[in-house]
This record gives C-alpha cells, sequence and structure tokens, in this order.
C-alpha cells in the first residue's frame, strides 16, 4: 500500500489514531515534595508516535492548587485544551502545567474527556511507588 484514501470529508491521518487505555496501577504526581495528584485509575492515551500522555480524574487532582489559564491549544484529533498553572504554598507556580479537554471532538477522544493530563517533564511521576524520571530543571 503506498497511500492512504478515505472519502470522508473529515479522514484523518492513520498514524494519528488515538487509543486511551484504562490501568489500575497507582500513579502519584508530585512538585517540590507536594503532592498535585494521585489515582488507581489513571488512563492512557496513545496516539501514533506521540509520547504516551497520563490523564487522571479531577476528583484525583488537587484542584485547590491549579489555577486555569487563558492559554488553549487545539488538536485536530482531540479538540480545545484548557491549561491550568500550578502554584505552590511556598510561591512556586509553574505556568501551563496540566491541561484538560472538556469537550474532544473524536470519538476516539471521548476516553479523555474531563480528565486532566499534565507535562512530566515539570513533575516528578511515580508510578506503584517507582519514581519515572526526574523532570527537567523547571
Amino acid at each position: 500500500m503506498d497511500a492512504w484514501f478515505d472519502e470522508a470529508a473529515t479522514a484523518k491521518d492513520p498514524q494519528k489514531h488515538i487509543n486511551v487505555v484504562r490501568t489500575t496501577r497507582e500513579l502519584r504526581v508530585e512538585v517540590s515534595g507536594v503532592e498535585v495528584a494521585k489515582t488507581n485509575a489513571p488512563r492512557l492515551l496513545f496516539e501514533g508516535d506521540l509520547p504516551v500522555y497520563i490523564y487522571i480524574r479531577k476528583s484525583d487532582v488537587h484542584m485547590e492548587l491549579l489555577k486555569q489559564t487563558e492559554h488553549t491549544t487545539r488538536c485536530p484529533y482531540k479538540g480545545i485544551a484548557n491549561y491550568y498553572t500550578l502554584e505552590l504554598s511556598n510561591g512556586e507556580k509553574i505556568d501551563n502545567m496540566m491541561w484538560c479537554y472538556e469537550e474532544p471532538i473524536s470519538e476516539e477522544a471521548t476516553g479523555i474527556k474531563g480528565l486532566f493530563s499534565f507535562y512530566d517533564s515539570k513533575a516528578n511521576l511515580y508510578l506503584d511507588g517507582v519514581l519515572l524520571a526526574k523532570p527537567a530543571n523547571r
């Protein structure tokens, strides 16, 4: 096969296929020793060749630490993402650290509707108690 053809007006590149997978592994998100989120029900978003992103229910996020910003981005497969800045009591602030797709535009992305994801380069991620990777300098 040399090319991908689709008669639909909204045909999408097959390399951009979205797959949302539920897991029961414990995930904890921490910044500067402060727990930002903790869940036993994360969802993993696989999208083509992009890195896997982890999404968490709003009820598993310490929303009192977040402030919604005016920043948005648009994905042709997921829709508009609204961003949130983390503000810790010690004054540390990480702009646009987390995002949420309130109204995904494709059926395959509905598994992340209203869930939060975050830049793993800006936080420590612990999966089943094991640190996945140290974030880059903020």
